[in-house]
């Protein structure tokens, strides 16, 4: 009882209501190679949405690991990724100097990028939120002035020289032309039309025409060099679209506006927080649009994919509602696609009262480059596999059920990657499944010696519970690039036990035509039938086997284990996993308490309630629960030690049926024969 020193009424709360709690099953985990996304860090995924969004489109360089994680997806909605790297992946960044591709310029990840922040080469002022070569396709474009944003190009009509701009309809091309009149010079003709050049960039939108006849913004691609013709001085302008207006144009100024000019809402100017410190002189806002400008990402090139309107240079802006509005900040917090690495020369950042304005009135347009990657999946070595898979080595860190080995290793000796799986993290961590799929080369193009060659590969693996092993690869189609791909079953397997903890718990058997059905497939590689079967089910191996008008199913439920016991089949396995894991953390709660009967038996009521509901659902036929002075004995206890055996008998699916129809005379009784036979 809690002492009290003087009279008074004390209250206290003792919790009882310890159960064993229910435990994630359904957790997939994948490694392999991407083309996008952070390197050295896990990312649960929930839809092939998500997969698209944050690790980019397949490619002919790792579709079978990303289909297999997609085909994952549309049986569960949690899958762990996690992308292989090495020391070839580079990260693109927008270079506007002699800025080289190496370790400090490449940004890994968001810990990563907080590590280096600071001492990217000062020629780069933007990097690839993510390593590799789909950071090419990106491009940005910074309007940080008013006369970026939108100026007008005179082309003088004075007694010295004279000029204009002129198109005609149907023409993608444009010339600005500036001659001298009897009183001018070359050289006054040439300052005209050089300084037109300089102020017309690639990416600029140019207004022509007039209210009577039409006007038309054409966007320009390129700026010719200045060309001499007599006392005339022009260059030629480039668009990305012909003239459609009415009539030819010919007019003597060029309104220009930055590309992006429609989609935020004024010219960049003092933002409210500068002007309240009484700094209203300088300019500090700060347009910027991050491009698809290669359409890696959305398939459509130029698509614009953000869009941050009137940020900061201030150091300590605020928006209206307290946020943080430093333009570096609100881009390394929103963008999904790139990261602030420097200032630029022109525009530097600084505090709200202390900011001057930018200094060039050029627009910051530049295409990212330098980015590369790791080799393909064919190419990929194991260790740097092994690194990535080694992220969902601990369960404390991470809680997966699952595990997906995507991809065979370089189309051949796939079982190193699964036996390297195995070996680190099924039977260390104890709590899931590896899925393994047989070498691309046993199934596809190899008519006849399919089951030999699969057969093979098992007999290469490693002999464990831990395992499952299938049949093959699937024919799907690749929506991403309009093609079909053999893909590996080992994500479909994997799914089949989401579907069947979602549909019925976690030790029913995934397999036959009640909850084995494979989706998004046109065909298999390898139709085993029914000899193959009987030599693949023998070695352990899973067959998936198309039955004309029924599907494709799963048609085999058994583990890598050799030695014939319950623990040869998925289901058991996965009981196991099931009740290993929830009552071993119901038991952390028994940690520091007395070894006394009291203990005991509450443990004892703590597990026995939780194995009668398993057995109400089928999941076991009996159970025991010891944990009394038989098994906790005095040496026992004065080790500090608490031990709880748990006797449980397994239930077993159906593999095989057996039909005796017996043909019986009219005169006998059925009771005379019934199990004579």
């Amino acid at each position: 009882m809690p002492f009290q020193v003087s009279p008074g009424v004390n209250v206290s709360e003792i919790d009882l209501t310890t159960v064993v709690p229910a435990v994630s099953t359904t957790d997939g985990a994948i490694a392999g190679v991407f083309n996008w996304g952070p390197v050295k860090e896990r990312v649960l995924i929930d839809s092939e949405t998500q997969l698209v969004a944050r690790f980019g489109r397949p490619t002919n360089e790792n579709a079978e690991t990303w289909f297999t994680a997609a085909s994952f997806l549309s049986y569960g909605n949690k899958l762990n990724v996690a992308r292989a790297g090495d020391a070839n992946l580079v990260s693109a960044f927008a270079n506007s100097g002699t800025a080289t591709a190496n370790s400090i310029n490449t940004v890994l990840n968001s810990t990563d990028y907080l590590n280096k922040d600071g001492n990217f080469d000062t020629d780069i002022q933007w990097i690839a939120k993510y390593p590799g070569s789909f950071g090419n396709s990106l491009r940005i474009s910074v309007c940080d002035t008013a006369n970026g944003f939108n100026s007008t190009i005179s082309i003088v009509a004075s007694a010295n020289v004279t000029g204009n701009i002129a198109i005609s309809v149907g023409s993608n091309t444009a010339t600005v032309t500036v001659a001298n009149t009897a009183t001018g010079t070359l050289a006054e003709a040439n300052t005209v039309v050089q300084g037109a050049k300089a102020a017309i960039a690639a990416g600029d939108l140019i207004l022509l025409g007039n209210a009577s006849v039409g006007t038309q913004y054409l966007k320009v691609t390129s700026v010719g060099s200045v060309v001499e013709t007599g006392s005339d001085r022009s260059i030629t302008i480039s668009f990305e679209d012909p003239l459609q207006i009415a009539t030819n144009v010919s007019q003597n100024t060029i309104p220009r506006y930055w590309e992006f000019f429609n989609v935020v809402d004024a010219a960049p100017g003092t933002s409210d927080y500068v002007t309240q410190f009484g700094n209203s002189a300088a300019k500090d806002e700060i347009h910027a649009v991050v491009v698809d400008q290669g359409g890696k990402f959305t398939g459509s090139p130029g698509t614009i994919l953000e869009t941050f309107r009137a940020m900061s240079r201030a150091t300590d802006a605020k928006t209206i509602d307290g946020g943080t509005n430093y333009y570096k900040t609100v881009v390394n917090e929103q963008s999904k696609y790139v990261w602030f690495a420097n200032d630029r020369s022109s525009a530097t950042s600084n505090t709200a009262a202390n900011i001057a304005s930018a200094t060039n009135t050029a627009i910051y347009n530049v295409r990212f480059n330098s980015g590369a990657e790791v080799a393909g999946e064919a190419n990929v070595s194991i260790g740097t596999l092994a690194n990535a898979y080694d992220l969902f080595q601990s369960a404390e860190d991470v809680d997966i059920s699952l595990v997906l080995t995507g991809k065979s290793l370089g189309g051949t000796n796939g079982e190193q990657l699964g036996n390297y799986l195995v070996d680190n993290i099924a039977e260390t961590r104890k709590d899931c499944v590896v899925f393994i799929s047989p070498d691309k080369a046993d199934v596809v193009n190899n008519i006849g010696s399919e089951a030999s060659a699969i057969v093979q590969f098992r007999n290469s693996c490693r002999d464990t519970s831990y395992a499952v092993l299938d049949s093959g690869y699937k024919y799907m189609y690749d929506r991403y690039n309009d093609i079909y791909r053999w893909i590996p079953l080992n994500g479909d397997i994997a799914g089949l036990c989401v579907r069947t903890d979602n549909t019925n718990d976690p030790w029913y058997s995934p397999a036959g035509f009640n909850r084995g059905q494979i989706k998004n497939i046109v065909k298999l590689a390898y139709n085993p039938r029914k000899a193959d079967r009987d030599a693949l089910y023998k070695s352990g191996i899973n067959p998936v086997v198309t039955f004309p008008g029924q599907g494709t199913v799963l048609f085999g439920d058994k583990t890598l284990q050799a030695k014939p016991s319950a623990f040869d089949r998925i289901n058991v396995r996965r009981l196991f996993i099931v009740l290993e894991k929830a009552i071993s953390t119901a038991a952390k709660f028994t940690l520091f308490e007395f070894n006394d009967a009291f203990t005991r038996a509450q443990f004892r009521n703590l597990i026995t309630p939780y194995l009668r509901d398993i057995k109400g659902r089928r999941g076991i036929t009996d159970f025991l629960v010891v944990c009394d002075e038989t098994n906790n004995t005095g040496e026992v206890i004065d080790r500090n030690e608490f031990i709880g055996d748990i006797y449980i008998k397994p239930a077993r699916s159906i593999n095989f049926i057996q039909l005796n129809f017996v043909a019986v005379r009219t005169g006998v009784q059925f009771s005379e024969v019934v199990g004579q036979f």
